[in-house]
């Protein structure tokens, strides 16, 4: 039987809330977040030690946020509509450090996409931080809304800009 649960983990950007169903990775929540699940999608509450997928989840965040990984290794379901998960299924596309545009995105999909819409997907991205949505910026790379907050999508950016190239090499 599948089952919905969920972790608390403290983080870097505040608490953060990871769901799973079954054996995929379902969410990943900030505290005060745009769209929150229900009660219900949330499932049980479990310690991260008691279940291997969340407490690998919870580990892989916090080695992301330190730093230390530049990709997740994480089975993931992403729940919602058709229009929803064609534009989720750009975002892994997004590489580390890279950023694109709503508008560009909406270029990639055609059909009359528009870049309201895809803003509009994108903010209800239920696996934040493991689906990258906040590589996605507004015209001109201005940082435009983010379920977790604007400062928590700065943080992230920050977080994966190159770093500097040392001019001094000794060998």
């Amino acid at each position: 039987m599948m089952t919905t649960r969920h972790v608390v983990i403290d983080s870097p950007l505040g608490e953060l809330t990871v769901v799973a169903d079954g054996d995929a990775l379902t969410g990943v929540y900030f505290r005060h977040h745009w769209h929150p699940p229900t009660a219900e999608a949330l499932g049980e509450c479990v310690r991260p030690a008691a279940d291997e997928l969340l407490r690998r989840a919870a580990d892989q965040l916090l080695e992301y946020l330190a730093g230390e990984r530049t990709q997740f290794d994480l089975p993931v379901t992403l729940v919602g509509d058709p229009r929803q998960r064609r534009i989720w299924d750009l975002l892994p596309g997004i590489g580390y450090g890279q950023t694109k545009t709503y508008g560009e995105l909406a270029a990639e999909l055609a059909g009359g996409t528009t870049a309201y819409e895809v803003g509009q997907a994108v903010g209800r991205n239920p696996l934040s931080i493991v689906v990258p949505c906040h590589r996605v910026v507004g015209k001109g790379g201005s940082l435009t809304g983010y379920a977790g907050g604007l400062k928590r999508k700065r943080f992230l950016l920050e977080l994966e800009e190159p770093a500097p190239v040392t001019a001094g090499r000794l060998f």
